[in-house]
């Protein structure tokens, strides 16, 4: 068994809903009422994508670093 580590990016949404992405996962989110159920959520999406990716022979990406800019617009 592997272990794998990821980013998980927290955003509210217009309703105030917490959106939890996993960039290097791609189309791998999931939403919560508060920052820990989204956090669960995300987790549980994770396993999930892993063991389908594992399952059918595609690649899980590892991610190199992440980076914050801030850009004036």
């Amino acid at each position: 068994m592997k272990q794998y580590e990821f980013t998980i990016i927290y955003e509210r949404d217009e309703e105030g809903r917490v959106l939890a992405l996993c960039p290097a996962l791609q189309g791998c989110y999931a939403e919560g009422k508060t920052e820990e159920e989204a956090k669960e959520n995300i987790l549980e999406a994770i396993r999930a994508n892993i063991e389908s990716r594992l399952a059918h022979g595609d690649p899980i990406y590892e991610e190199i670093g992440t980076v914050k800019v801030a850009i004036m617009a």
